[in-house]
């Protein structure tokens, strides 16, 4: 399934809802026509488990081509929001995860050249969460090297500690798209969350895609582009860490919980990396994207 959380009004409540056909088919209402229970949040449903994924799948394919009067809208006429608007917990970053990034980081931010032997991870707040479309915000008084990162993100499904690296991708519930914003000039004594916490700075969506149509979540395509121009370009293939192995490391000392959120890390090309250092300022369009998911369009304004 192709999960969302939109509205179809400005004021409306935000609701689940499954993409099929170009229609975003409202799910609660969708179960209260054909007599079963589906929550009307991303997060219940995530915690339902993934005996709900198969058993919402199957209705809507069963219906499919003839849903119920009023519970399916064309997809042009919503508004999406994040899939998960307010995660519950920080979002798990993933820094130099690709070789490549690794190496332009040592030059442009004074990181080791060294490979990581372990997983690098920080956090983002959820206040740092803004869905497909909206503003990311540029405040000159704070930074003046803001910086972009494509990065493919994971949801999991299922509380997991200790999980074992063969085991990992049965904890997870989706996929979907994270830009990973930073202020490259707010890191603070080798600490990143403020540079990488501002609010507005994990635009995300735009969809879940549930990991039963993900076949393999280390061959996907993932690039970036800055008012039209290709800034990066790869392939989930060449993570150092894969997702396997980044769900065993933080389990080992953190429980991960349904609706968690890990962001993968973000291939070469950013904008510190460059000769000479190119940064995002108000005007400019931020467009991500990841093979067999979709993608998130972003205006920097100045706030």
């Amino acid at each position: 399934m192709r999960l969302v959380t939109f509205r179809t009004e400005v004021a409306a409540a935000a609701r689940l809802g499954a993409i099929v056909d170009g229609y975003v088919v409202d799910l609660a209402r969708f179960g209260e026509a054909v007599g079963a229970s589906i929550p009307s949040d991303m997060l219940s449903f995530i915690d339902l488990g993934p005996a709900a994924v198969k058993s919402t799948s199957a209705l809507l394919n069963e219906y499919k081509g003839r849903f119920p009067f009023g519970v399916a809208v064309p997809a042009s006429n919503v508004k999406l929001l994040a899939p998960i608007p307010r995660p519950r917990k920080n979002i798990w970053g993933i820094g130099l995860n690709y070789v490549e990034h690794v190496a332009e980081s040592s030059r442009s931010l004074d990181t080791s050249k060294e490979l990581p032997k372990e997983p690098v991870i920080f956090s983002k707040p959820p206040t740092t969460v803004i869905g497909p479309g909206d503003a990311i915000e540029h405040n000159k008084e704070i930074t003046e090297q803001m910086d972009w990162e494509v990065e493919l993100a994971v949801i999991i499904g299922t509380r997991g500690k200790g999980v074992k690296e063969a085991e990992a991708l049965n904890y997870v519930f989706g996929y979907s798209v994270m830009i990973d914003i930073s202020a490259r000039d707010c890191r603070r004594a080798g600490q990143w969350i403020y540079s990488k916490g501002q609010d507005t700075y994990a635009p995300f969506g735009p969809v879940i895609v549930t990991a039963d149509e993900i076949a393999d979540p280390h061959a996907l395509d993932l690039s970036l582009t800055v008012n039209g121009v290709t800034k990066q370009s790869s392939n989930t293939r060449h993570m150092l860490f894969n997702v396997n192995a980044l769900i065993a490391d933080i389990s080992k000392g953190m429980t991960l919980e349904p609706g968690d959120i890990i962001a993968t890390g973000t291939p070469d090309g950013v904008g510190a990396g460059r000769t000479p250092q190119e940064w995002l300022w108000p005007g400019d369009v931020v467009v991500a994207k990841v093979e067999g998911i979709g993608e998130l369009r972003h205006p920097v304004v100045a706030v």
